[in-house]
C-alpha cells in the first residue's frame, strides 16, 4: 500500500518499540511545512506502554514484560504480537483540522473497518478508543509537537489478551477486552492492516467540517 497523494503509507512488520518511537520523534523534529505525511502500519513484540500522566499503580500486576515510559497522551497500554498498530504522522495545520477531530476520525477508521465485517462498535464518552459491547477493542494516544501528530491506535486483531489481565487498561480498572478473532472476524491479520489502513487515508482525507 503506498497511500495517496499527501500521505505515504508504510508497512512495517514486527519492529522493536523503543526505535519505532525514536524514528517517529525524529520524523516529526525534522519535517517542513512540505513534508508529506506518513502512515506507518506494524506490530510489536510485548511491550506495556506508559503515558506521560500515566499512573504506575495501573501496572497491577508483575510481569516478564517490559515497560517504556514514553510522551504520548494516556495511560499505560499493551502492545503485542497479533495487534495492528498504526501510527499517524500528520500536519493538522496543513489539513485544517485539531486534535479532537483527529482523534474523531480514527476512531471512525476502526469503526467502519468492523462495520464492514459485521460488528456494531462504537465511542465510550471520556475514554478514548473504540469498543464492541463495552469491551475495548482499539486503544488511541497521540502526540501533538509543533501541530504535528505522532503516536496513534492500535487494534486488538489476533493476539493473547492474557497481558491485559495485569494492567488497568488506559487506566479504567477492569476494563474488559476484546479482538477481531473473538467476534468472528477471521481475516489474516495482514488484510485486516491493508483495511485499517485504507480506513485511515479515507477518514484522514476527509475535508474540515462536521465531524465524520
Amino acid at each position: 500500500m503506498h497511500g495517496s497523494p499527501g500521505l505515504c503509507v508504510r508497512s512495517l512488520g514486527r519492529v522493536e518499540y523503543a526505535p519505532t518511537w525514536r524514528a517517529m520523534q525524529d520524523f516529526t523534529a525534522r519535517r517542513t511545512a512540505d513534508t508529506p505525511d506518513e502512515l506507518w502500519l506494524l506490530e510489536h513484540p510485548p511491550v506495556y506502554t506508559q503515558g506521560q500522566a500515566g499512573k504506575p499503580e495501573h501496572l497491577i500486576a508483575e510481569t516478564d514484560i517490559p515497560v517504556v515510559p514514553i510522551d504520548r497522551g494516556g495511560q499505560i497500554t499493551y502492545h503485542g504480537p497479533g495487534q495492528v498498530v498504526a501510527y499517524v504522522l500528520v500536519d493538522l495545520r496543513r489539513r485544517g483540522y485539531g486534535i479532537r477531530e483527529l482523534v474523531v476520525r480514527l476512531e471512525q477508521a476502526v469503526i467502519d473497518l468492523l462495520a464492514a465485517q459485521g460488528v456494531a462498535a462504537a465511542r465510550l464518552a471520556g475514554a478514548p478508543g473504540v469498543y464492541v459491547a463495552g469491551a475495548k477493542i482499539a486503544a488511541l494516544g497521540l502526540r501533538v509537537k509543533h501541530g504535528c501528530t505522532y503516536h496513534g491506535l492500535a487494534l486488538n486483531v489476533d493476539m493473547d489478551l492474557a497481558p491485559f489481565a495485569a494492567i488497568n487498561p488506559c487506566g479504567y480498572a477492569g476494563m474488559p477486552v476484546t479482538q477481531c478473532r473473538d467476534l468472528g472476524i477471521t481475516l489474516p491479520l495482514a488484510q485486516v492492516e491493508e483495511a485499517l489502513g485504507q480506513a485511515l487515508l479515507n477518514t484522514i482525507h476527509q475535508p474540515p467540517g462536521p465531524s465524520p
